[in-house]
């Protein structure tokens, strides 16, 4: 079962950010009095005491939801955008230098903000936890959101963690729909959902063609608890109604038939940092390449557990070497 679309690059359109990565017990999330999985919004200053706290070496690396499906597709061989702002500082030079060496064509407006950045506290049982100061990305205007941003795009990708700017995420989605894109849009965040909810399911009925979730996330938008009750009452809102499960592997939605997508790798995981979006990648690129959808979950489900191997939501090269294999992807921009 195929899910049709026009040729043209995917667009995806979130905050340019740069993720910090430390690891640590659970009590340094209690004493941060904070939800374990979730996002929280706090200013730079914060983060900067939370990993004063920390006796781990954080690591650095570009990140950010719609950055790291950009970076995925780019590397699975499909003409990849992303659209953005960033500081005009270091950390923003690096950010889109690393844009361009992973086949990502970069769309980023400047701030004199500094370039936003992620603390992701990673727990021992591989979850993580994200404390966002937005920075630069929280300065993006609808006025600087244009109809060329998702020229000739086959797939407007937008991430949920837009939904902070009503206005924002709105213009995004007048864009895409008005260069004839399919709407993508991962729900990003169980809290983001939650703080939105009566929005979100606005627009998910008026714009969204392919909605992606994880279970908490899944159960918060639909108010359903049982599996089949979530997928369904997801799949009542767009075309393509996709629900991750982690090591259960995934339930995909699609014109009245319930697809199974087992689970690849052998379940151990280091890090979840980044597994939503790259299984976005993988599933994003299957459908752009006309793969059936049961291949294009299975494409996602291994780039999401490839990325739970590692620290961080950077895939090895010799990784996303094997992805290509295993699914006969030609290296076109590699």
């Amino acid at each position: 079962m195929k899910f049709d679309i026009e040729k043209g690059p995917v667009v995806c359109v979130g905050s340019a950010l740069m993720d910090i990565l430390i690891k640590e017990e659970d009590s340094f999330l209690e004493r941060a009095g904070a939800e374990k999985g979730g996002m929280n919004l706090v200013e730079r200053e914060y983060i900067d005491r939370l990993l004063s706290e920390s006796a781990n070496e954080p690591l650095i690396v570009p990140g950010g939801s719609a950055c790291n499906t950009a970076i995925g597709l780019g590397m699975l061989g499909c003409a990849s955008r992303f659209v953005g702002k960033r500081g005009e500082d270091e950390m923003g030079e690096t950010f889109e230098q690393y844009l361009k060496s992973h086949n990502v064509e970069p769309m980023l407006y400047k701030s004199a903000a500094s370039t936003g950045r992620v603390l992701s506290v990673i727990t021992p049982d591989a979850q993580r936890t994200m404390f966002t100061h937005l920075g630069a990305a929280a300065e993006i205007v609808p006025e600087e959101i244009m109809i060329t941003c998702c020229e000739h795009a086959s797939i407007a990708h937008i991430e949920g963690y837009l939904l902070f700017n009503y206005d924002l995420i709105t213009a995004v989605l007048d864009a895409a729909r008005s260069m004839g894109a399919k709407i993508s849009l991962d729900l990003a965040s169980f809290n983001v959902v939650e703080e939105s909810r009566d929005f979100l399911i606005n627009v998910v009925m008026d714009y969204v063609d392919i909605v992606l979730a994880n279970e908490d996330e899944a159960r918060a938008f639909t108010g359903k608890e049982n599996e089949e009750d979530v997928i369904k009452a997801l799949s009542d809102h767009a075309d393509i109604a996709v629900m991750k499960l982690g090591a259960r592997g995934s339930i995909i939605a699609y014109d009245n038939e319930i697809i199974s997508v087992a689970p690849e790798g052998d379940g151990r995981v280091i890090d979840t940092t980044g597994a939503g979006d790259l299984w976005a990648a993988g599933f994003l690129a299957g459908i752009v390449k006309g793969f059936d959808l049961e291949k294009c979950g299975a494409m996602g489900s291994l780039c999401g557990f490839e990325v739970c191997r590692v620290i961080g939501a950077k895939i090895p090269d010799d990784r996303w070497g094997y992805i290509r294999a295993k699914f006969d992807l030609p290296d076109e921009n590699n």
